[in-house]
């Protein structure tokens, strides 16, 4: 006798199927109910016994606040990053650079000037206000600046950290992340980017993490644009006897690649789904290679595209995602900036999960909630399919 298919559904997807109708091969049940929909071929109905459907994983990205709650409060700040997980976030995110006097603060660009009031205060040095040039002393007297849309209040939401729009310290950060992983009943991760190749920046973000118990894969991820400060960090962390998860980042590429229209000197060239890294000079990496020193990529929205044809943009492509999978990798996107106002932002996060996106970067961390449960809830939904004999 033929195999019939069967698919468990929803009650309210089964209302569904009487209203279109069904071909005559495929019968519905629900997880509850003893009858067919259709009742067809009652003879086999009644002699074949109902077998429950494996159901299939349920996807569930992962949420990191880019910078915090960054378009709602200043980026990079302990008020931005605990709105973050007030709303939802599941990781904070603190991009690090080193002061001065050697201390890791968070703040996103190499200089001060566009998130601070820094020349204000201090006036450049050395022709630059390069975060480098100040020690923490000083940069803990900087003001923060308004950028986008971000303001310095939110409703309903009242930061519980002494100076909550200050440049914070990178184990400011994590203490905030645990006090409120205790305080919340469930444990909220640090996503530290390394922004610079450098040896003591290096040392000093595995110091911080070593000195809050961070040497087990417990929520935590360290991002680089650059392949050698991950492979310098993986080395590292072998040595000390522990190995964190560690996240390439660049532009996501394939064979279209068309290094003259980049930099016409490199002679870079992609074989099949690579990522463009920040390195200097830059590298072009297979994604098999990528693998072999960091288990997880976080690629461009944006800037990606603007490299590849539109018609095989990687990001664009299910295959990029299942070829990722393959490897045992994850796939991570940066960022996804439309406020509310946008009316395709809950839209735009759905199409990449339905790619098989892994987890998002978000300045608006309540609209990527809302998106991933809408998500979540589409998937229960769906039918899952059996083969019987």
């Amino acid at each position: 006798m033929r195999g019939k298919r069967i698919f468990n559904l929803s009650a309210a997807a089964v209302g569904a199927i009487l209203l279109t109708g069904c071909d005559g091969d495929t019968e519905y049940l629900t997880k509850t109910e003893t009858e067919y929909v259709t009742q067809k071929e009652t003879e086999y109905i009644t002699k074949t016994e109902y077998v429950e459907p494996e159901l299939k994983p349920i996807k569930s990205p992962i949420i990191i606040a880019h910078r915090g709650a960054s378009g709602y409060l200043p980026e990079h700040t302990l008020g931005a990053y605990e709105l973050a997980v007030k709303m939802g976030a599941e990781y904070i995110e603190p991009d690090l650079q080193l002061t001065k006097d050697g201390e890791l603060v968070a703040v996103h660009d190499t200089t001060l000037e566009r998130t601070t009031d820094v020349l204000e205060r201090f006036g450049a040095r050395n022709g630059s206000t390069n975060v480098g040039e100040y020690t923490l002393a000083e940069i803990k007297q900087l003001e923060m600046k308004l950028n986008g849309t971000a303001k310095y209040t939110y409703p309903g939401f009242t930061p519980t950290s002494n100076d909550p729009f200050k440049v914070p310290t990178f184990n400011e950060v994590i203490e905030l992340a645990q006090r409120l992983s205790k305080e919340n009943a469930k444990e909220i991760g640090i996503y530290p980017e390394a922004k610079l190749k450098d040896e003591l920046q290096e040392n000093k973000i595995l110091e911080s993490l070593e000195k809050y118990g961070y040497t087990e894969k417990n929520k935590i991820y360290i991002q680089s644009f650059s392949a050698e400060t991950l492979k310098s960090l993986k080395n590292k962390m072998q040595n000390r006897g522990y190995l964190l998860p560690l996240v390439q980042l660049g532009n996501a590429i394939d064979s279209s690649f068309n290094d003259t229209d980049y930099s016409g000197t490199l002679g870079l060239d992609c074989q099949d789904y690579c990522v463009l890294t920040q390195d200097s000079p830059p590298q072009v990496i297979r994604l098999a290679d990528i693998k072999e020193y960091a288990p997880d990529i976080g690629v461009s929205l944006s800037t990606s595209k603007a490299l590849t044809t539109s018609s095989s943009w990687p990001l664009y492509t299910p295959d990029f995602y299942t070829y990722a999978h393959e490897l045992g990798m994850t796939v991570t996107g940066w960022t996804f900036n439309k406020s509310r106002l946008d009316a395709q932002s809950i839209a735009e996060y759905l199409g990449f999960f339905e790619l098989g996106m892994d987890g998002f970067f978000s300045n608006y961390p309540d609209i990527a909630v809302e998106a991933k449960a809408l998500f979540i809830e589409t998937q229960k939904r769906l039918p899952t399919e059996t083969q019987k004999p």
